[in-house]
């Protein structure tokens, strides 16, 4: 068994510890207060996952399962004893988890604590870092050991890093929610479920949103705020797929990520041909019809000649959402028959678009000849890579599992690099 000291840094090779394997980190406690001991998976800028990502004694799973609180004891009674057990399994993270930090927090100086002893177990203890007192000082909260990811090599550290304000200070340093008006950090209640909306609002949508909950939960993004936008393609190749009935069901599908997503429960919607129009918002209350009814149904829209105009239809989201600042992200599903115009006017878009905190999720629907569109997942010259493109012959082709992971399939990567280069806070 190895000693870690303060400031140390290994892999975890070096203490003869297979990463792939369920890895027990376990704290035993001397001391007469009442303290806390939480996990924070943080991805690569060092904030919290989500909300579910922080696990303690009122949160003891993460949502991979991957994290696990499997003890806890917070007898404050003399003697030494075990306060926690995690049980960790790094290779069933998510993919953006990159750091999991374990915290000491109290609502009183930590240096009540005669001392703290952390030992990582596999099979038998592999190493121990100790802390006493003098390690904490007049802090409420401590960062006490450190699981990292660096280079694709999982190490460890022991940190011993004091942190003023207690466990709420730290949830908010890592980017948590804590709600107000108690001396306890507590995690803030997450989202109305899709479900529990649709089931009241909605009850026809109860399956998708259970498929698109799904969905979420694999890419982490159940807690994310984002706007949702619609862009339709309405060029004169695309009327047997209004008439028949595939367009209204590409706005039903939508919809749960939209509640998911966003505090409005709405979507914005656009449809093209040679000129773009705006068709309001879509939500609960409107969607069933939407196609038929808005702006006079799909017929009447006024879009000039029902040609293909990508470049405008582009122009005009980046121009309704250029100024609405960097605290949302946006989320635009394009939906297009093929039969693509003006290739050089939608790369000047997208690349534009890239400045910006929108992300394009291109659909090429049950048509051919994408063109342009299938290639500006590889354009060089932007930013940001801010787009994807699949396509589908027929929507029932696809089940709504596989729709709503292709949707979300390159949305995560685009948050974080929009996050890294500042185009998104």
């Amino acid at each position: 068994m190895q000693t870690l000291t303060v400031g140390q840094r290994l892999p975890l090779s070096n203490l003869s510890i297979n990463e792939a394997n369920l890895i027990s980190l376990k704290f035993t406690r001397e001391a007469s207060i009442d303290m806390d001991i939480s996990c924070f998976a943080l991805d690569s800028s060092g904030k919290l996952i989500s909300d579910d990502y922080m696990v303690f004694y009122n949160q003891v799973l993460s949502p991979c399962g991957a994290i696990k609180l499997a003890a806890y004891d917070a007898d404050t009674s003399a003697g030494k004893r075990l306060q926690a057990s995690f049980d960790v399994n790094l290779s069933n993270l998510p993919s953006n988890v990159e750091t999991l930090y374990f915290v000491l927090s109290a609502e009183t100086p930590l240096n009540q604590v005669q001392s703290m002893d952390v030992g990582i177990w596999q099979n038998d203890q592999k190493a121990n870092a100790g802390f006493a007192s003098s390690d904490f000082g007049q802090t409420q909260a401590s960062m006490l050991m450190m699981l990292y990811l660096k280079g694709g090599v999982w190490r460890v550290t022991s940190v011993a890093q004091g942190f003023n304000g207690g466990l709420a200070a730290i949830v908010k340093h890592f980017g948590g929610d804590v709600e107000d008006g108690g001396s306890d950090a507590v995690v803030a209640p997450k989202k109305i479920s899709i479900e529990k909306v649709m089931l009241e609002k909605a009850p026809k949508l109860v399956n998708l949103a259970k498929k698109a909950t799904i969905s979420l939960e694999k890419k982490q993004l159940q807690n994310l705020t984002a706007k949702v936008a619609l862009v339709l393609d309405a060029s004169g190749s695309m009327n047997h797929q209004y008439k028949k009935g595939d367009v209204q069901e590409v706005v039903n599908r939508l919809l749960p990520l939209a509640v998911g997503f966003d505090d409005d429960q709405s979507l914005d919607c656009w449809a093209f041909g040679e000129r773009c129009q705006h068709l309001g918002e879509i939500d609960l209350n409107n969607y069933e019809d939407f196609i038929d009814k808005a702006e006079g149904g799909w017929r009447k829209w006024k879009l000039g000649s029902r040609v293909n105009n990508e470049a405008a239809a582009i122009a005009a989201v980046n121009e309704f959402y250029k100024d609405d600042g960097k605290d949302v992200p946006v989320y635009v599903l394009f939906i297009s028959d093929g039969g693509v115009h003006d290739s050089r006017g939608i790369k000047a878009r997208i690349t534009e678009a890239a400045k910006l905190p929108v992300f394009w999720q291109f659909v090429g629907l049950g048509g051919r000849d994408y063109g342009v569109l299938k290639k500006l997942d590889d354009m060089s010259g932007r930013v940001v890579d801010n787009c994807d493109f699949f396509e589908v012959d027929k929507l029932s082709d696809m089940s709504e599992e596989q729709l709503y992971d292709s949707m979300l399939e390159e949305f995560p990567s685009w948050l974080k690099e929009a996050k890294a280069k500042h185009i998104l806070n």
